[in-house]
């Protein structure tokens, strides 16, 4: 690593280390590679094309996105082949027909009849046929509809029209994030897959072409033992991996690819505090370690190496100051150890939420030069 170039850099900043990312990459296209599946990453994490094209060049094939920014700026970036996996609305019709005349191969997602009528009805009245999955609920984490619900197939009905095609059923176990041994992941990632093709099954019997079987979160997808069913698997932090991700057991610290540079700008010594310009406003408000065994406050503290640093802890956040508590022998000298100028890098608890913060990744290559790789936000 090149420190005097790191050290030019105004903080705090994202920093990528670009060689971990590209094991992150290999390690899951390699898995579903193995089990026989379409791998669509989920770009939400990232919101940046040389991280989506990397994933592309990998294996994937089509990328998932929670926004329809995000998907108006990857097919600006040449990738054409989009799902919008958030359930649509009313509102929204109009943006996504324009991507879909411009040449996007879009995928849309509903959830409950009246949508597929609207949505129908939508492209009807502008001559298109909008290409729809019915989005199911595995394990009561979030929206979607129980496979066994009589709104499946009334749902699958609504979208057998001039305006709407049915391509199929998706499903997304997020409470996989709450669990934290192999055993209860692999029973999440099976208990995920076989809802969702009970799903499928129920459509098929019913008459109903359904030739999309979607499944995925990072958990399930590196544990899944077997995804017979399932046509592609979606999942989006492995790309960086964070501190949720290292609590629940699918990675170590020393894979996770994304960390804040932050510069010490001030000490307490009275207090064993070490102060830093990497506040929440860098870090996000993203507590999720809090229900984990191990609570990282704001961040996992590191020397500018990337190697933790166990005696400082990361409790306390204002907007612009990050403050660091000195857990180390009594009377250190805070300012020597970590003399004021000095970075620091912080391993955030969730990826998304901390990437959201910033404009841009600065890109660490394994031969310790650096390159500026831009990301975009908003909706």
């Amino acid at each position: 690593m090149n420190a005097a170039d790191l050290a030019a850099l105004e903080t705090p900043l994202l920093l990528l280390d670009e060689a971990r990312m590209q094991r992150n990459i290999a390690r899951m296209q390699q898995r579903m590679d193995a089990l026989g599946v379409r791998f669509r990453p989920h770009a939400k994490t990232s919101k940046c094309a040389a991280v989506v094209q990397r994933q592309i060049a990998a294996g994937a094939q089509g990328i998932t996105v929670s926004t329809l920014k995000e998907a108006e700026q990857f097919f600006a970036a040449g990738i054409d082949d989009i799902l919008y996996a958030v359930a649509i609305v009313p509102s929204k019709f109009d943006h996504a027909l324009r991507l879909v005349r411009a040449g996007c191969r879009l995928t849309l997602l509903v959830e409950s009849v009246a949508a597929a009528e609207q949505l129908a009805a939508h492209g009807r009245a502008n001559g298109h046929r909008h290409r729809v999955l019915i989005e199911v609920d595995t394990d009561g984490h979030r929206s979607g509809i129980p496979p066994e619900d009589a709104r499946l197939l009334a749902v699958a009905a609504a979208l057998v029209d001039d305006g709407a095609e049915l391509a199929g059923v998706l499903t997304h176990a997020g409470s996989s994030y709450s669990l934290n041994t192999p055993e209860a992941l692999e029973a999440m990632a099976e208990q995920e897959r076989a809802g969702c093709v009970r799903a499928a099954q129920r459509l098929r019997a019913a008459g109903h072409a359904c030739p999309v079987v979607s499944v995925g979160s990072t958990p399930t997808a590196l544990h899944a033992r077997r995804l017979e069913g399932v046509t592609e698997v979606r999942a989006g932090v492995y790309v960086f991996f964070d501190l949720v991700m290292a609590g629940i057991g699918v990675c170590g610290v020393d894979e996770i690819a994304l960390s804040v540079l932050a510069t010490v700008i001030g000490h307490r010594p009275e207090a064993g505090w070490v102060i830093t310009d990497a506040g929440w406003m860098a870090m996000s408000r993203d507590r999720g370690t809090a229900r984990q065994a191990q609570d990282h406050g704001y961040g996992l503290v590191a020397d500018v190496q990337g190697r933790a640093i166990a005696e400082l802890s990361f409790g306390e956040a204002n907007q612009e100051h990050g403050v660091l508590q000195w857990r180390g022998a009594a009377g250190a000298e805070l300012e020597r150890l970590f003399p004021l100028g000095s970075q620091l890098r912080i391993y955030p608890n969730h990826a998304c939420a901390t990437g959201a913060q910033h404009p841009a990744y600065q890109v660490l290559a394994a031969d310790g030069t650096l390159a500026c790789w831009p990301r975009f936000s908003g909706w």
